[in-house]
């Protein structure tokens, strides 16, 4: 009767007009108005129930309490302990987070000088700070690579001169890398940062090569600078287009892997292709057209340099005799090639993989659970207890909690809440994201009336909603949840059991209390009660019935009819208010309907169309994240029944995934290396000597995360990528200028040495140029510090080993294979002397 009054009163109608056509003869139109949509709370009130005469009038307020409130009042948000109104803003696919996020601060400040008097906004949680930081600090980080750079060149140049030209050199290249961003469509984020970090330390080394070479050219044949220029670019054109085809071909064919990985390397490698290209370009143009202008005939040799000078000379004799032993010694060589080709199958094997390394974010969230059916007032005050244990922290900003809601299952319950805890900057705060959730976790074992659980974010938004691993548990067999529960159950806790796991959870319950209600719909018929109104009354009763609208504010809201609280308390109450009969009768709605207790869940999933439910866990301490998949896998195929199946989710599924594509990639990188090299210089061995460095660096990439206890990866094999282009590069350097001295009458042995000591000095300064460069990576700390220390780590250490060991056995790899090119042009193979070795011919002695 109610529900009827209020439609038929708060409606809005279209009286029309008073001589609306056809109308002949009429001059003027009215428009007829009536009151439309009620308003105000009072307007409510007076709506007429009942009337029997001209004060017989029955009215709505006289039956019940009519306010302005909530639509619903299942969630309860506060912010640091006040309460709150809760806007989320979700980006759109293909947004610019960091734009968007502009935007909003500037809208929310536009309209907050509209706000009524003691109403203010605040944002507590924003994960594009953590972006911001982030690109920040590799901002930082390349500007401090390219003051390394630029030190090391003038260190091994010794000349403010010739350090002046990479100077000019270096940031045109980046600049067309910025250029080639625009085209591609990329924006500037830390993987195209990372990119460009490390291009500065590639760019660097064509330009090294030609003012190295130019140098030692005037010292050794006494030429001026454009003369210098000019045979110089004789000598090293070759090795620089071979260079730069080499690490295009490493970078262009992994930009189109798909998924995710692709995804990722995709940014990195467009953009250091670009640079790369550039940087060839620069090099063979503007490069020496600056030797020829800037570089003086000689330089004297300063004090400050001498002991630099001494000590390289020495390291330079060193390395000329490893390199006379390693040629004389071939067995003992390739005995210890194979050595390496071994550890670095077992460093595979004992270098744990992952995903991409967890990240401090900025922020960490919390789940708080009580036992089923707890009510929103028990859960409140549970989390008011968390918050007030996370406001008192000092590395804590802000403490935004939403009671009511459940963020790994995604929907409203009672007997959950939800806190995101906004960290302080990091440089503001000793504190790390792990820290607070083991501060969260021992805080909180104190509290006896629910379960609090810390956990922090995906390393890559969207994969999830925490960090570790998701997954649901399928029930492919039939769709009982109980049946789900208890095999549940049973798998969480063995998966308890394994050391290397923690956090092993689920926030399936389908245990949750509920009366089950069954109308008897013969007797409502009989009694001409209609079944609409039965269920219609039970809602009004207990759940809100929604009945129609009301306009306020120039929005529309609606109108919900609801029983008080304290006539919907307990199971007896159900069924206390009346229904019309069509002959006008009112009939208890306790006649009309049968209810019993039952347990049930208040949600259920379904995961590939099946019913499922969903754990999530972590690896323990340096338990990596693929570790702790297989671990989960071991477990779910000993103890899962028949009909059931673990399902991935979330960053574990892209885990995946993404399988061998890092194989894939790096095994396409290699060939192309082997192609490009084939056509450069028309034979199929020499490419085998420079592609035989590799390995080299790969030993070196592994140690080096292997001691400072990383993982394998995805950013990982991206610096593997590199590393095939870079050393590959210093073996060219080697090869080239051999295979140009085996073509002037030089044996191989005599060819591949002189060439050794000939490039070793520019190997070392654009390889030292290049370390130096990657090392603020390595000693990363702040925003994004994990996927920074993990690429960093690995190219720095790669590429120590591809410049101090494998240049050792590049020189033999090019005797082996040269022998049958040397003997088929009738060239006679000498039997080496140390006296040969030891004094070179003129010309041929290292700067």
């Amino acid at each position: 009767d109610i529900a009827a009054a209020i439609r038929s009163q708060n409606a809005q109608f279209a009286a029309g007009k008073l001589g609306q056509e056809p109308s002949p003869g009429q001059s003027i139109v009215y428009t007829v108005t009536t009151r439309g949509r009620l308003v105000e709370p009072e307007e409510f009130g007076n709506i007429v129930l009942r009337s029997t005469g001209a004060s017989g009038a029955l009215r709505l307020r006289d039956v019940a309490r009519i306010e302005l409130g909530a639509q619903n009042y299942d969630t309860n948000v506060t912010v640091d302990g006040v309460p709150t109104i809760g806007v989320g803003v979700f980006l759109q696919s293909g947004a610019n987070a960091l734009a968007v996020a502009d935007a909003v601060r500037r809208s929310v400040t536009a309209m907050s000088k509209n706000f009524p008097a003691g109403v203010d906004y605040l944002i507590p949680f924003d994960t594009t700070k953590f972006v911001q930081a982030s690109i920040h600090e590799v901002s930082n980080t390349l500007l401090i690579a390219a003051a390394l750079v630029v030190l090391v060149v003038f260190v091994f140049l010794q000349s403010w001169r010739a350090t002046l030209i990479p100077i000019v050199v270096v940031p045109v290249a980046l600049i067309g890398a910025f250029a080639g961003l625009y085209v591609f469509g990329f924006s500037i984020n830390t993987l195209t940062l990372f990119a460009l970090v490390l291009a500065t330390g590639i760019v660097v080394d064509d330009a090294i090569v030609v003012i190295e070479n130019v140098e030692r050219l005037m010292v050794e044949r006494n030429l001026s600078p454009r003369e210098a220029a000019i045979e110089s670019m004789l000598e090293v054109t070759g090795a620089i287009i071979a260079i730069e085809l080499v690490l295009v071909s490493v970078f262009v064919p992994i930009a189109f892997l798909g998924g995710i990985a692709g995804q990722l390397y995709k940014q990195f490698a467009i953009t250091v292709a670009t640079s790369v290209t550039i940087s060839g370009v620069v090099a063979l143009t503007l490069t020496p057209a600056l030797c020829a202008l800037l570089l003086k005939r000689a330089h004297q040799e300063s004090a400050l340099f001498r002991p630099f000078n001494r000590g390289f000379a020495w390291l330079t004799a060193c390395y000329s005799s490893g390199v006379r032993w390693s040629l004389r010694h071939v067995l003992v060589s390739l005995l210890l090639f194979a050595a390496v080709v071994g550890a670095i199958v077992w460093l595979l094997r004992a270098v744990p993989a992952s995903f991409v390394p967890p990240e401090d974010q900025g922020y960490v969230f919390g789940a708080i659970v009580l036992p089923d059916g707890a009510s929103l007032g028990r859960t409140k005050k549970v989390a008011d207890t968390v918050q007030q244990l996370l406001v008192k922290h000092p590395a804590v900003e802000h403490v935004f909690m939403i009671t009511g809601f459940d963020l790994i299952s995604g929907g409203a319950k009672t007997s959950s809440a939800t806190t995101f805890v906004a960290l302080k900057p990091w440089e503001q705060r000793t504190a790390s994201a792990d820290q607070m959730v083991g501060y969260l976790f021992g805080a909180a074992a104190s509290i006896r009336e629910g379960m609090v659980i810390a956990f922090g974010p995906p390393a890559i938004r969207g994969l999830g909603t925490s960090g570790g691993f998701e997954a649901y548990l399928q029930n492919r067999g039939n769709d009982d949840p109980q049946q789900l529960a208890k095999v549940l159950q049973q798998f969480l806790g063995e998966l308890r059991k394994r050391p290397e796991l923690t956090g092993i959870n689920s926030f399936f319950r389908p245990g949750v209390p509920q009366i089950q209600v069954e109308v008897d719909r013969e007797k409502a018929l009989s009694l001409g009660v209609p079944i609409a109104d039965v269920f219609e009354a039970l809602q009004t009763e207990m759940g809100g019935f929604y009945v129609n609208d009301f306009n306020k504010f120039g929005r529309t809201y609606r109108v919900i009819l609801q029983a008080e609280a304290a006539f919907r308390a307990r199971p007896e109450d159900l069924g206390s208010i009346y229904v019309r009969s069509a002959g006008g009768d009112m009939i208890p709605l306790k006649v009309l309907i049968r209810s019993r207790s039952a347990v049930g869940a208040d949600q259920l999933d379904r995961y590939n169309g099946f019913i499922a439910a969903k754990l999530f866990g972590n690896g323990v301490g340096s338990i990596s994240s693929g570790q702790a998949l297989a671990v989960v896998e071991q477990v779910a195929a000993t103890t899962l029944p028949a009909g059931y199946s673990l399902a991935w989710t979330g960053q574990a599924f892209q885990e995946q995934r993404a399988g061998n594509a890092s194989i894939f990639a790096f095994s396409l990188a290699l060939v192309m290396v082997f192609l490009i090299l084939a056509a450069q210089y028309e034979r199929w061995t020499l490419p085998i000597a420079v592609l035989l460095a590799v390995p080299f660096a790969l030993l070196g990439a592994l140690l080096a995360v292997l001691l400072r206890g990383y993982t394998n990866d995805i950013y990982f094999q991206i610096g593997l990528v590199v590393l095939i282009g870079l050393a590959a590069k210093n073996a060219i350097l080697i090869v080239e200028f051999a295979a140009q001295n085996l073509g002037r009458g030089m044996s191989p042995f005599e060819a591949a040495l002189t060439a050794a000591r000939q490039r070793f000095r520019p190997i070392v300064m654009t390889s030292l140029a290049f370390v130096l460069g990657v090392l603020p990576l390595v000693l990363a700390t702040g925003a994004g510090a994990g996927a920074r220390r993990s690429m960093g780590t690995g190219v720095f250490g790669g590429m120590l080993a591809a410049t101090f060991i494998a240049t050792l056995f590049v020189p033999v790899f090019f005797d082996l294979l040269s022998r049958h090119h040397a003997r088929r042009q009738d060239d006679v193979w000498p039997e080496e002397t140390p006296q040969r070795d030891e004094k070179p011919r003129a010309g041929e002695e290292s700067l």
